[in-house]
């Protein structure tokens, strides 16, 4: 993966961002960074190495990804959210991704953790699900997981009738978690031919260069994801 730079006269950063290019947390805070424009390091992270694993444990015991580590400031941050959060607070762009207003930023927070707890939680279920052991499958989470996105497609396909992005008129934290989040959903539980607002959102996502982006750097780890069959010929 490319480092990132600062603009011409800009603060040198000292960010680094340990991820996978697969993890939909991942790619969310991936969106973020490239729209904010900031300076970062992309430390890949592979769980399945024991040296790299136990680095990553000491760094953060849970092992969940992304996490954000910032030397300047003696910070150490998991959580996609509350990392976008950190980045638009302490290395703001030219575009905010969490707007100045209270009530707006309450709108924004309220989407981006729809996105997360009713897409990105069942979708990780169901995926979850396929690579159990043999004997091990969880059927009726699956089913739960499955009405639950469809649920969360009717939320989605009513608010989108009047409102360009999820948050709002402008592109913020809440697209960031859609974008990844649908992108593996539709594989799973597809809204394109019956949720027409759903659908023509995803597609202002795809055309967006920092979700395009991470697409593109995604697209050599596609074939280990366990639905990879599923996933259209024009992001293989």
């Amino acid at each position: 993966m490319n480092r990132s730079h600062p603009a011409e006269g800009t603060k040198p950063m000292t960010l680094a961002l340990h991820l996978h290019p697969l993890s939909s947390y991942c790619q969310k805070v991936l969106i973020a960074f490239y729209e904010n424009g900031a300076a970062f390091e992309p430390r890949l992270v592979n769980l399945g190495d024991p040296a790299d694993r136990k680095r990553y444990l000491d760094l953060w015991p849970l092992g969940k990804m992304p996490v954000l580590r910032d030397e300047a400031r003696d910070v150490t941050l998991p959580e996609s959210s509350l990392i976008i959060e950190y980045l638009d607070r302490h290395y703001p762009g030219a575009q905010p991704l969490i707007p100045a207003d209270p009530e707006a930023a309450l709108e924004a927070r309220l989407w981006d953790r729809l996105c997360d707890l009713y897409i990105m939680t069942p979708m990780q279920k169901i995926v979850g699900d396929r690579i159990r052991p043999a004997g091990a499958q969880d059927p009726h989470g699956v089913a739960d997981a499955q009405a639950t996105l469809k649920t969360a497609y009717g939320i989605f396909e009513q608010s989108l009738a009047d409102r360009i992005w999820a948050g709002g008129d402008r592109f913020g934290i809440a697209d960031c978690a859609a974008a990844p989040s649908l992108f593996f959903a539709d594989t799973l539980v597809p809204f394109s031919a019956t949720h027409r607002n759903l659908s023509a959102y995803f597609e202002r996502l795809v055309s967006r260069p920092s979700f395009a982006r991470v697409l593109g750097e995604a697209k050599p780890w596609l074939q280990y994801y366990p639905f990879q069959d599923r996933i259209p010929a024009r992001f293989r």
